[in-house]
């Protein structure tokens, strides 16, 4: 007879208060052991938590949404007695042999005859989500992958054991889509990197990438991929600015926090993005329509020791600018701690990135999709301008405006530019 069992979060390290991302199950489901049963996602990472046994799930004690640590009830599920769960396990889910993940053929395979009257179709334009990644039986790192590229999980089959999808099938659909796609655009697939072993030629050492260095790596390779990208450059006199800046640091650090110029170039933006604000949008994704966002959410890309993380203001047109300061710095703070919390890195509408405090004239940043554009900032220097009658120095900071062209044009981002080296020009006509 089978017995009600209480299913809890494992041991999941120092974490606590984890987001439920995913519930992989409901009432009624079959499981069997190791199944995955929810997915949770912590400051940069996502975990599955496992059946521990085979039954049949009775109860959903979480939803998506809810925060959960370690001990904390998941659900209720009919456990069946090992002597009955054993060889219906052996019959409905017989384990293949561990094979290693096949290598995506450089050319596309002969489709089967199901290809044929439905190939697949192309990871822009596929499915995500939905009840095809509920029911996959896919790590929750694959899946990441698979919403990332836009594939259809529930197209896939799987090559690990017992039909598990791994990173390789993925990939393989993926390169099998776009093959599709190129011949009938009369292109072909993009070829693939040739392995090279470069210790050959010398002395080589290997280093692994961190988990956020391997999550911005997906991320910026599908905006790239899916975006087409173009750079408007720009300059701005910050003189006065920096004048103002200075004059006011001293009362900043006694609350505490440092009054940077990114602060000021915050604000500035703000004023930019509510005279343009196509700027301040997303792509809808059937790309049928444009959606305009009435919130102010700037990211803010901040280099840490294990990556480039790009924690959130929220609200920015509400906040003064010692409030915009004080809160950009403790952001900074924390995410070179780790310490963010996960609403902190969510529901950016525009983004800056800096590189003033290293140097560079100028650079592309890549748009962090589904924004539309990120303003990234060089190194302020003083130059000579002509004043009418004389040449004067005046500190000049670089622009670089990189944005999603089927959205913005070119002669609007020559204007969100123009706007915003006005605005820095002179802070006073933020009040107007």
């Amino acid at each position: 007879m089978a017995q009600v069992q209480e299913v809890t979060v494992p041991d999941i390290g120092d974490t606590e208060a984890v987001d439920v991302i995913e519930i992989l199950v409901g009432p009624g489901d079959s499981v069997a052991l190791e199944d995955p049963l929810i997915t949770l996602e912590s400051d940069k990472a996502s975990m599955d938590i496992p059946a521990p046994a085979a039954g049949t799930i009775k109860e959903l004690k979480v939803k998506t949404g809810d925060q959960v640590s370690q001990g904390s009830l998941i659900l209720l599920m009919e456990v069946e007695p090992a002597a009955e769960a054993a060889p219906k396990k052996e019959a409905e889910d017989a384990p293949p042999a561990e094979q290693p993940t096949p290598e995506p053929p450089s050319q596309p395979e002969p489709p089967s005859e199901e290809a044929t009257a439905a190939p697949p179709p192309s990871p822009a334009v596929a499915p995500s989500a939905g009840q095809s990644f509920a029911k996959a039986y896919a790590s929750p790192s694959v899946r990441r992958l698979a919403r990332q590229l836009g594939a259809d999980l529930a197209k896939m089959e799987g090559s690990g054991r017992n039909g598990r999808i791994v990173r390789g099938d993925v990939e393989g659909f993926v390169k099998q889509a776009l093959a599709a796609d190129g011949s009938a655009a009369g292109g072909g697939p993009l070829p693939a990197m040739p392995k090279i072993d470069f210790a050959q030629f010398g002395e080589i050492e290997t280093v692994p990438m961190s988990r956020i260095q391997k999550i911005s790596s997906a991320s910026l390779h599908r905006s790239w991929l899916h975006v087409p990208h173009v750079t408007q450059h720009d300059e701005a006199d910050i003189t006065e600015m920096d004048s103002f800046r200075r004059s006011h640091s001293d009362s900043a650090k006694a609350r505490g926090f440092n009054l940077t110029p990114v602060a000021f170039v915050v604000k500035a933006a703000v004023a930019a993005l509510q005279k343009h604000p196509r700027l301040n949008a997303s792509l809808a994704p059937d790309g049928e329509a444009v959606i305009l966002k009435k919130y102010f959410h700037i990211g803010i890309a901040v280099d840490t020791e294990e990556g480039l993380v790009v924690p959130v203001i929220r609200d920015a047109d509400r906040k003064s600018l010692f409030e915009i300061a004080q809160e950009l710095g403790d952001l900074s703070q924390r995410a070179r701690q780790r310490k963010l919390k996960i609403d902190d890195l969510r529901g950016a509408s525009f983004s800056i990135t800096s590189l003033g405090g290293i140097g560079g004239t100028a650079f592309t940043p890549i748009v962090n999709a589904p924004e539309v554009a990120i303003l990234g900032l060089s190194r302020a220097a003083m130059q000579p301008r002509w004043q009418g009658e004389i040449f004067e120095p005046r500190l000049i900071l670089p622009l670089s405006l990189s944005y999603d062209h089927r959205v913005v044009d070119g002669a609007l981002a020559a204007r969100f530019t123009t706007t915003l080296s006005w605005v820095l020009g002179d802070l006073r006509r933020l009040l107007l």
